[in-house]
């Protein structure tokens, strides 16, 4: 079972997720072989596993950076065939890739950072085929609020719970978070459908790290996962919604 400090990994349920994607895009779109955007891609950790699967990756960051760490990550796994890299931010995607390019696209922690999400988001729109499946991952507030009361950092949480744009202070790294009603109205705004939303991070990070020292206990928190990712329930307690749509 792996293992990161005693949890599971962060993209455990999310990667389930988006491989469910991946497999209704191939069927609905009858491509078995996919061309697959990572926007905000980075170093390359989810392009790798997408183009594991067969697919062709194109990975889109402003950072040249980590885009250099991305070509030796290819390499190493034996993927450079499959994986590109183009610099570039993602109001610009439409422009940089060409209209109508992409079959599916990841748009994974990029709402959070860019000036304009909405923008963003119409270039994904006009940079995928129609018919084009969308992943989009953001973080969400309302887990950000329980996780500062939880620390003890009632002021912060007061500053979540009371801004507009969501953040424990003006130090907080994230520009912006979501819930599920913001998120589900810029992507219908911007021409989606959305599909599916899924829950992720529900437990992981505020679980107390000894309740995971087992391989066992890991196992059992992964499932608590997965049973939650689907919960409408449970969903407003996640760190991050996974939201599925098409175009």
């Amino acid at each position: 079972m792996a293992k990161e400090r005693g949890r599971p990994r962060t993209s455990t349920v999310l990667w389930e997720g988006v491989q469910r994607l991946l497999a209704g895009a191939s069927a609905d779109l009858d491509a078995p072989e996919l061309t697959v955007v990572d926007l905000g891609g980075g170093t390359g950790g989810l392009a790798v596993r997408v183009a594991a699967l067969g697919h062709r990756v194109v990975v889109v960051d402003p950072s040249p950076d980590a885009l250099a760490a991305l070509e030796r990550r290819t390499v190493e796994a034996g993927l450079s065939g499959r994986v590109r890299s183009v610099q570039g931010d993602a109001a610009e995607l439409s422009g940089l890739l060409g209209p109508g390019s992409a079959d599916v696209l990841l748009c994974h922690g990029v709402l959070e950072v860019v000036d304009d999400p909405a923008a963003a988001l119409r270039a994904a729109h006009d940079a995928l085929r129609a018919g084009g499946r969308l992943s989009l991952l953001v973080a969400q507030w309302p887990a950000s609020v329980l996780s500062r009361v939880l620390a003890g950092q009632l002021g912060q949480a007061l500053h979540v719970l009371s801004g507009d744009e969501r953040r424990w202070s003006p130090n907080d790294p994230l520009r912006r978070r979501f819930d599920r009603a913001s998120a589900t109205a810029l992507a219908e705004q911007a021409g989606f459908t959305v599909t599916a939303v899924e829950g992720a991070r529900t437990f992981s990070d505020v679980v107390p790290p000894a309740s995971t020292e087992s391989d066992d206990e890991v196992a059992l928190l992964l499932q608590l996962e997965s049973l939650a990712a689907s919960s409408p329930e449970l969903q407003v307690l996640a760190g991050q919604l996974h939201l599925h749509a098409t175009r």
